[in-house]
């Protein structure tokens, strides 16, 4: 019988009936691979008859997995769910490996069965590691495999409490005949081993990789076929790592925890905005405070901006830690509603600590950061800026304003420059500000205009 064949764009998972230099369907060259496919008849096996319920549930929720690793726990919503599948991405080298073998540990040492498997180690680099981490004594049973089948038969009759794959772009399934890391392979595996995490009430941690634009390398429905998607950020040479969920369907999305790179790996910090601010100067032109919310949590960093003249025909606007479309669009509302003058100037935003911030509210902590950078004016250094700009340059508000007040007092932060709000302000000074031509008077002008000009 003659083999079918069909093939898949490696960059978007796209299949085709027959081999082209580009995809149609994204345009990458040559990333099309020829897969067989298996027979759709044949089996001759009667489907299985499907038992319905209702909303209402009698059973009783099983307890999560606590692994004691508190940041960890945190962002999955209270620790790992039995039965969940968790992918947990980022860059080479960031400490996803580390931050896995931490948890498990953590949970065999409180005698629930774990189990590591390890398709790029072998046992021996993995004891290494956990012998510097202090984990060696942990009962956490290891082993390097990447064929599926064979991992899930030695599981089946004890299956573990919860179970790590690193990576899922090293395993492959038998029931395919393609490369292990290919759109095939990993979606194959992946299904193979989220049906046994599912029916046997196994948390199971995924570790994937990133490509070269930061998403998750192998195919998007990756990420849909797990409950938790995690990533895991940081500067190489910074300590600090963000642990992020853009996923969670067992708790809230876009929560975040900090951790600090040690010599005994990674360290849960309690208090981030400390972390983050702990590093500042004194008054300083350039450098304003931004009240932020991460999930459920208020975190408070410093938004530094540089403008200098630019030798070049078109100036450079370098960003890190923010998007650099907002930026683009917040200079143009500065040079269009407020009259700078910023088209001969080069701009450099950062973000201090390796965070990256993403929600509209820092608006008005970059456009204070820029303004004081470009007037050499700095900002009080007990004073909170948070606020989102619009194009016609008013300041409008955000939301969870008590949390983010409650944080900055607790930081020892006297004062707040905001949008107008109609709670109090938590026993901080506020100033209001409703256009972004007050902010630029505030930091422009006298300190006698700016208590007069932050409400116009």
């Amino acid at each position: 019988m003659r083999r079918r064949v069909h093939y898949v764009c490696q960059s978007c998972g796209a299949v085709a009936g027959r081999w082209a230099g580009r995809c149609e369907a994204c345009g990458a060259w040559n990333s099309l691979v020829e897969e067989a496919q298996g027979s759709a008849t044949g089996s001759g096996r009667r489907s299985e008859r499907v038992i319905f319920t209702d909303l209402s549930s009698t059973e009783a929720d099983l307890p999560r997995l606590v692994t004691g690793l508190d940041e960890f726990d945190r962002v999955l919503g209270g620790g790992l769910v039995p039965g969940s599948a968790v992918l947990i991405g980022g860059d080479p080298g960031i400490g996803k490996s580390t931050l896995a073998l931490q948890a498990l540990a953590r949970l065999a040492c409180q005698g629930a069965a774990a189990v590591y498997v390890s398709g790029e180690e072998s046992v021996r680099q993995v004891q290494l590691r956990a012998r510097r981490l202090g984990l060696a004594d942990a009962p956490v049973r290891l082993a390097t495999a990447t064929l599926v089948e064979s991992v899930l038969d030695s599981l089946a009759a004890d299956p573990p409490a919860a179970l790590v794959v690193d990576s899922i772009q090293t395993a492959h399934s038998e029931t395919l005949e393609a490369a292990a890391g290919s759109v095939g392979q990993i979606r194959a595996a992946a299904e193979r081993l989220i049906r046994f995490a599912k029916g046997k009430g196994t948390a199971l941690l995924l570790i994937g990789h990133v490509t070269k634009d930061g998403q998750i390398a192998g195919p998007k429905l990756l990420e849909h076929m797990v409950d938790t998607v995690l990533y895991f950020e940081g500067e190489r040479g910074h300590p600090f790592r963000i642990l992020r969920a853009v996923k969670n369907r067992f708790g809230p999305a876009n929560e975040l925890g900090v951790f600090a790179m040690g010599e005994r790996g990674l360290e849960p910090v309690a208090n981030p905005s400390a972390l983050f601010l702990g590093e500042r100067s004194g008054e300083t032109p350039g450098c304003a405070v931004f009240a932020g919310i991460e999930g459920t949590r208020p975190v408070l960093v410093e938004v530094q901006a540089l403008v200098a003249p630019s030798p070049l025909t078109t100036p450079r606007r370098a960003v890190v830690g923010w998007d650099g479309a907002r930026l683009s669009m917040l200079l143009a509302v500065l040079e269009a509603r407020c009259g700078l003058v910023l088209a001969g100037r080069d701009v450099y935003l950062n973000v201090a600590g390796g965070l990256r911030v993403q929600e509209p509210a820092a608006d008005l902590a970059v456009a204070a950061a820029i303004v004081s950078a470009l007037t050499g004016r700095a900002l009080p250094r007990d004073a909170v800026v948070f606020g989102e700009v619009g194009l016609a340059g008013e300041v409008r508000a955000v939301g969870q304003v008590e949390l983010r007040l409650r944080e900055a007092r607790k930081l020892g932060f006297r004062r707040a420059w905001m949008p107008p709000h109609g709670a109090e302000g938590g026993g901080l000074e506020v100033v209001t500000v409703r256009r972004l031509a007050a902010l630029v008077r505030l930091l422009a002008g006298s300190p006698a205009e700016a208590a007069g000009s932050a409400g116009r």
